[in-house]
């Protein structure tokens, strides 16, 4: 039934403007006030949607991964624009705060970040 329809994910923030003004300024992304929330315009699909929630509150997994050819220039690209990535026990960080799993034959290379409203964000390189 619905293997055919176009699908898009969401997520909630507290702030809007707070919000479009990081994805913007600091990530970079294409973002689009519709009315109803915002559309982030990325690479390869179809536009994420952000809204507004008085009662947000984070969620305590990724909600938006973005792929990267370069894990390490990604991070300092980030981390000079005032980003701190999060350090999670047992995920083998090293000290950027990335989890090296292609050393390992263990999946991607990945680093995780929050936007304003505590969202988590990841950056991965496979």
């Amino acid at each position: 039934m619905l293997k055919d329809s176009v699908a898009f994910s969401g997520f909630s923030v507290d702030d809007q403007a707070a919000a479009q003004d990081f994805y913007e300024s600091v990530l970079g992304i294409e973002v689009k006030d519709n009315g109803m929330g915002l559309e982030l315009h990325v690479t390869g699909g179809t536009p994420v949607f952000v809204y507004e929630k008085a009662d947000h509150i984070p969620a305590t997994f990724t909600v938006l991964n973005f792929q990267v050819d370069d894990i390490d220039q990604a991070v300092d690209e980030l981390s000079a624009k005032g980003i701190s990535f999060e350090m999670y026990e047992n995920m083998y960080q090293d000290n950027k705060g990335v989890t090296r799993g292609k050393a390992e034959g263990n999946g991607p290379d990945i680093a995780w970040f929050k936007d304003p409203a505590g969202n988590i964000f990841s950056i991965l390189s496979e």
